[in-house]
């Protein structure tokens, strides 16, 4: 029996963030540290060593991986033909173990666009697991509302940032229906959207905080600082320089 976590962190094998850039508070909570593959690579870039490091182990180093072992990290190993991501994979762990909340590290802007894709749609999966997940780099942390099918209560989420910020809304396996914001600079009043309009694009924070809402749906939310984007003005680089460091196509 393992000890519950409030929260638990994924690391992928996409683009790795310098640590010193990553949005204030991200890392605070994690009780369980869950490497997907070589993430275990992204977790020694990151400072952190992983509790679990799950997957088929084709793209991570075995020395990296046996010391690991040896240093009482938990391995645990599957066949190479799966159906599931090895992200999925970390996902599933941290759900046996009771997590309920996960961030998600190093899964964005990855060598390979579909296994992008597969971590935003790994959203979907987790709100069905009852886990609140959010993807997070360096620029941007990404998120689902979920509704439902309109039955219970209207579905809120709250975010916070600096004037400026970009919030994006899109909806999530369908259209949602009953979107309201406040606290961006063009609200949405109980609209639609609709799937494929691309209406809920690059919306802004009036001031350092707002709300979305739906009656129906889901709805992915994606929150960009203005500073990390804006052509280099208050962006980061770390401490190792410029640009991010990036590990092999899982």
């Amino acid at each position: 029996m393992h000890p519950v976590a409030n929260k638990a962190l994924l690391v992928g094998n996409g683009r790795v963030p310098p640590r010193a850039c990553l949005e204030p508070g991200v890392l605070d909570g994690v009780g369980l540290v869950i490497a997907a593959d070589a993430g275990a690579a992204a977790c020694r870039q990151l400072g952190l060593r992983p509790d679990v490091v799950v997957g088929d182990l084709d793209s991570a180093d075995p020395a990296e991986i046996d010391a690991l072992e040896r240093a009482g990290v938990t391995v645990l190993r599957v066949p190479a033909e799966k159906d599931e991501s090895d992200l999925e994979l970390a996902l599933r762990v941290a759900v046996e173990r009771g997590v309920r909340r996960a961030v998600a590290l190093a899964v964005l802007g990855g060598l390979r666009v579909e296994h992008e894709l597969s971590a935003i749609a790994l959203l979907g999966l987790a709100a069905d697991l009852g886990v609140d997940l959010r993807l997070v780099d360096d620029r941007s942390a990404m998120w689902l509302l979920d509704a439902g099918d309109g039955a219970g209560e209207v579905g809120r989420s709250e975010l916070a940032g600096a004037p400026g910020d970009y919030v994006s809304l899109f909806p999530f396996g369908g259209g949602a229906e009953g979107v309201t914001t406040n606290g961006l600079r063009y609200p949405l009043r109980d609209e639609a959207l609709p799937a494929g309009p691309s209406r809920g694009l690059s919306n802004e924070l009036v001031e350092g905080a707002a709300w979305v809402s739906c009656r129906r749906g889901r709805v992915l939310i994606v929150h960009t600082r203005r500073a990390a984007v804006d052509g280099g003005r208050g962006s980061c680089t770390g401490e190792d320089g410029p640009g991010m460091e990036r590990s092999e196509p899982a």
